[in-house]
């Protein structure tokens, strides 16, 4: 099981770094593979996340704070929904707002 969980970190935070990576490429360029880059870091950072809760749930691998969880479920949720609407129609405003809410999603992750 601690292997499961920790593949799982792992994909997480290369989703992040995919968001991040993604923010900064459509600030920097009008790239349109920012857009896609930005998406599928995010269902991917969304989905491993879903399964950490899950995996650590099952295996009683830490100690859970829901509250956080749920906090951490809903900021990931709009990232993805912020993706798909960049994604639509291109803005950096989007691409900002993405970015600045997965960082936000780290802040939580790590003082909270």
């Amino acid at each position: 099981m601690d292997i499961l969980y920790s593949v799982l970190v792992f994909l997480h935070m290369i989703g992040l770094a995919g968001i991040i990576a993604g923010f900064l490429m459509q600030l920097m360029t009008d790239n349109v593979k920012a857009t896609k880059v930005m998406l599928h870091s995010s269902l991917l950072q969304f989905v491993t996340g879903l399964l950490l809760v899950g995996v650590a749930e099952m295996g009683d691998v830490a100690e859970m704070n829901h509250i956080k969880i749920g906090v951490k479920l809903v900021v990931a949720l709009t990232v993805v929904v912020i993706a798909v609407l960049n994604q639509r129609k291109p803005a950096k405003n989007l691409a900002i707002t993405a970015g600045a809410l997965a960082v936000l999603n780290i802040a939580v992750a790590v003082f909270w």
